[in-house]
């Protein structure tokens, strides 16, 4: 049996580090980061926060097309993309900018496609794939990468970023399937926001967790805080880990559901008051003052400051 710390946990016993006043729960795992990439991840997500709201004003000025907001996943999407190597692919779908900002595809570059006729491209040298947007289409991409890069003798791995709408497509079930039976060394991450555009979680899947469904591929599932970098990141580090070097009761994939919330509309043609307005008059101040575990990784690197005395960690400014 498998003695993973994360990945031998029951479906259903989610992960978390941070508590919701930003410190680290008791009893509690804090993944090995340096200062250096703590600050990074916390500047990563606040910049795509703030260019997320950004690209959103500019489409209520009728000066950009549809956009998909981000808000409540940039954690997500900045933690797991962390715990890969450079030379590991991305494939992700459309809302999934927070991972692209990691790599390094700046937001000129990044704009610049999005507003193209065309659709959009990545640069080869990021490993990322073009931002898709026909739902789940991108999971059979992954596993087909991710295994050929095991015939090819390489020890890359290929992380898959979708929605929980994505988990009732045909290709999440192929793409599961085939990286179970081939052993493709894949992460397949689910941002598990709530709603499938307006369709929420319960009417999706009968299954108690996404995460559980792993288990019909023969392989690891694991739920997270979505909205916990640290968690994410340790999490997806493991999985990445067991995906490169499986022990020889393991198979390769694994399907991690990070549980989160989406602050604003699916995209800026969608009104979510229509359908859970009851659930947004809870969260308001919250996304009017920011994300919670956004603060909550602030507050984190506050303390290490304070327990080091490094003016350097986090600036105010």
């Amino acid at each position: 049996m498998s003695d993973r710390e994360y990945l031998s946990r029951p479906a259903d016993d989610r992960v978390g580090i941070l508590d919701a006043d930003g410190r680290v729960r008791e009893g509690a795992t804090v993944p090995d980061l340096s200062d250096d990439t703590l600050v990074d991840m916390y500047e990563q997500m606040w910049y795509a926060r703030h260019l997320d709201e950004r690209l959103v004003s500019l489409q209520r000025q009728g000066r950009m097309g549809t956009y998909p907001p981000l808000a409540g996943q940039e954690a997500a999407q900045v933690g797991s993309t962390h715990a890969l190597r450079d030379d590991d692919w991305i494939v992700d779908q459309y809302r999934e900018m927070g991972a692209v900002i990691v790599r390094g595809i700046g937001s000129e570059y990044l704009l610049y496609w999005k507003g193209h006729e065309v659709g959009n491209e990545w640069l080869a040298s990021k490993h990322v794939f073009p931002l898709n947007v026909s739902i789940g289409s991108h999971l059979p991409h992954a596993t087909g990468m991710a295994w050929a890069a095991r015939l090819q003798g390489e020890d890359t791995v290929a992380c898959c970023h979708f929605g929980d709408g994505a988990t009732s497509e045909g290709d999440f079930h192929e793409a599961l399937n085939f990286a179970g039976v081939f052993d493709a060394p894949a992460v397949f991450f689910c941002n598990n926001n709530g709603y499938a555009i307006s369709v929420p979680r319960e009417r999706q899947t009968a299954s108690a967790t996404i995460a559980g469904k792993a288990d019909a591929y023969g392989f690891s599932g694991v739920q997270v805080d979505g909205m916990d970098p640290l968690a994410v990141y340790a999490v997806t580090r493991e999985a990445v880990e067991k995906a490169r070097d499986p022990r020889e009761d393991e198979l390769r994939p694994t399907l991690v559901e990070a549980v989160c919330y989406r602050y604003g509309a699916h995209t800026t043609a969608d009104d979510p008051s229509v359908y859970r307005a009851d659930v947004d008059a809870w969260f308001e101040n919250a996304y009017a003052e920011a994300t919670p575990r956004v603060r909550e990784s602030r507050e984190y690197l506050r303390e290490l400051r304070e327990r080091h005395g490094d003016d350097a960690l986090l600036r105010d400014e």
